[in-house]
C-alpha cells in the first residue's frame, strides 16, 4: 500500500501547507494569535484550513479502510482526486468563496465513494457470512 501511504503524507503536507498559509495571513493582515477573524483575506485561509481538518477526519480513515479490504490502487487514486480537490477549493475559496463548489465536489465526491464503497463491501461480507 505505499501509493496509499504517500496519498496520505501529501494529503497531510498539504494541510501543513494551508496552515502556513494561515500563519503567513495573520502576519500580513495584522490578526494576532488567538483572533480566528479579522482582515476578509485572512478569514478566508482560516476557513479553507479548518475545512480540510473537517474532511481529513472523514477522508483518512475511509482511504485506510478501503485501501485494507478493496483496493489500495482506487483507494489511491481517489485520494489523488481529493488532494486536487483541495487545492482547487482553497485557491478558489480565497480568491472568491462563491466560486468553491468545483473544489469541494472533487474533494467530497472521493469520501463519498471511500464510505459508499466500505459500506458495501461490509454488507456484502455480512451476507456471505465473511464478517468474522
Amino acid at each position: 500500500m505505499p501509493f496509499v501511504a504517500l496519498v496520505t503524507v501529501v494529503a497531510l503536507l498539504q494541510f501543513l501547507y494551508l496552515g502556513l498559509q494561515v500563519a503567513r495571513a495573520r502576519g500580513r493582515y495584522g490578526v494576532a494569535a488567538p483572533a480566528t477573524t479579522g482582515h476578509e483575506v485572512f478569514e478566508r485561509h482560516f476557513r479553507v484550513q479548518m475545512n480540510t481538518l473537517e474532511q481529513l477526519v472523514m477522508f483518512l480513515p475511509a482511504l485506510w479502510i478501503f485501501a485494507a479490504y478493496i483496493s489500495p490502487l482506487w483507494a489511491a487514486a481517489l485520494g489523488v482526486v481529493f488532494i486536487l480537490g483541495r487545492s482547487i477549493y482553497a485557491m478558489s475559496y480565497v480568491r472568491d468563496p462563491r466560486t468553491r463548489s468545483l473544489g469541494f465536489g472533487l474533494t467530497a465526491f472521493p469520501t463519498l465513494a471511500l464510505l459508499m464503497g466500505i459500506v458495501i463491501w461490509a454488507i456484502r461480507a455480512i451476507l456471505l457470512g465473511a464478517a468474522w
